[in-house]
C-alpha cells in the first residue's frame, strides 16, 4: 500500500478499491461469531482477536476481492470500465501481483495466530483463488460457487475465531453450526447475483439468477437461507438452548414475512432484503454463538 502511494501509476485509492472494505463484513462478523461461541475473552485475547478480524476481513476478504477484479478484468471492460483495472489505475499486472502480495501477507498473519488459524487461512485462499482463476474458476457455477463464498466467508471465519480463543480445533457442535450458516450464505450469494443477470448471460457466468431465472433463483435462495436456520434451530433445542431457539425461530418468521415481499420483484427488493431479511439472519448467528459459548 505503501509503495502504491508513492507511485502516480498506482494511486492508494485504487488500491482500496480493488480490496472492496464494504466486503469485509460478512467473515468478520462470523469470525466474532467464532470468538463468542469459543468463550474469547477480551481481557485474555484481546490482541490476538484484533489481528484475527484482521486476517479474515482485510486481509483474506480483501485478498479476494482483489483476485476476483484481476480474473474478471475483461468482462469489467465492457460493464464496468470505471473500475479500477480497466480503466488503467492498477496497470499492466499491478493488480495481480497486489493479489498474490496480499494473499501472502494473509498467510503470514495466519501462521502467527496458529496452526489451526494457519490452515484455515490456506484453504480459504486457495477457495478465492479457484472460485476466480481458471481452469476451475468455480463462479462460472452459481451452485459451487456459491457454496465456496458461503463456506470460506461464513463457515471457515467462524471456526478462525473459535480455533483462534481455543487453542486448537473447535467442538463438533461450533463446527456443525459454523457449517450450517455458510450453507445458508449460499442463499445470501445468490441474492447479491440478481443486480448483474444480463452481464452474466453475456459473458457466459452461470450464477443462478442467469441459470434458472429470477423466480426460480429466488425460490431456491429462500430455500438455502431457511432451511439451514430451522435445523440449527433444532439442534439448540435438542442441546438444551430452547430459549436461543425460540429467538431464532422469530427471526425465520419474520425473514419468511420479509420472503413475501423480495419474492413479489427479486430484482427490485433483493436489495432491500439483504438489508431486512439478510440482516435478522446474522442476528440469529450470534444469538447461536452465545447459545453453544
Amino acid at each position: 500500500m505503501a509503495s502504491a502511494s508513492r507511485n502516480p501509476a498506482v494511486p492508494a485509492g485504487a488500491a482500496i478499491e480493488l480490496l472492496k472494505p464494504i466486503t469485509w463484513f460478512p467473515p468478520m462478523w462470523a469470525f466474532g461469531c467464532g470468538v463468542v461461541s469459543g468463550g474469547g475473552s477480551l481481557d485474555s485475547d484481546l490482541h490476538k482477536i484484533i489481528l484475527g478480524f484482521i486476517l479474515v476481513g482485510p486481509l483474506v476478504c480483501g485478498a479476494s476481492q482483489v483476485i476476483n477484479d484481476w480474473f474478471d478484468r475483461d468482462v469489467d471492460a465492457l460493464n464496468e470500465p470505471h473500475r479500477p483495472i480497466p480503466s488503467g489505475r492498477m496497470p499492466g499486472r499491478s493488480a495481480l501481483y497486489f493479489g498474490l502480495g496480499w494473499s501472502s501477507i494473509a498467510l503470514v498473519a495466519g501462521a502467527l495466530l496458529g496452526q489451526t488459524v494457519f490452515a484455515a487461512t490456506c484453504l480459504a485462499l486457495l477457495l478465492a483463488w479457484i472460485y476466480s482463476a481458471p481452469p476451475l474458476r468455480l463462479k462460472q457455477n452459481g451452485w459451487w460457487g456459491n457454496l465456496a463464498c458461503g463456506l470460506s466467508y461464513e463457515t471457515l471465519a467462524w471456526i478462525t475465531g473459535a480455533a483462534l480463543v481455543l487453542g486448537r480445533m473447535p467442538s463438533a457442535d461450533i463446527v456443525i453450526i459454523a457449517l450450517l450458516y455458510g450453507v445458508a450464505a449460499h442463499g445470501i450469494m445468490t441474492l447479491n447475483d440478481f443486480k448483474s443477470i444480463e452481464g452474466d448471460l453475456q459473458s457466459g457466468v452461470g450464477s443462478l439468477p442467469a441459470r434458472l431465472g429470477p423466480v426460480a433463483a429466488v425460490r431456491v435462495a429462500c430455500l438455502m437461507m431457511i432451511v439451514p436456520q430451522v435445523i440449527v434451530v433444532v439442534l439448540l433445542d435438542v442441546w438444551g438452548h430452547v430459549p436461543s431457539g425460540g429467538l431464532i425461530t422469530l427471526s425465520i418468521a419474520a425473514q419468511l414475512l420479509c420472503m413475501r415481499r423480495l419474492m413479489e420483484d427479486p430484482r427490485r427488493y433483493a436489495p432491500w432484503y439483504n438489508a431486512t431479511g439478510v440482516s435478522l439472519l446474522v442476528l440469529g448467528m450470534l444469538v447461536a454463538a452465545i447459545a453453544i459459548r
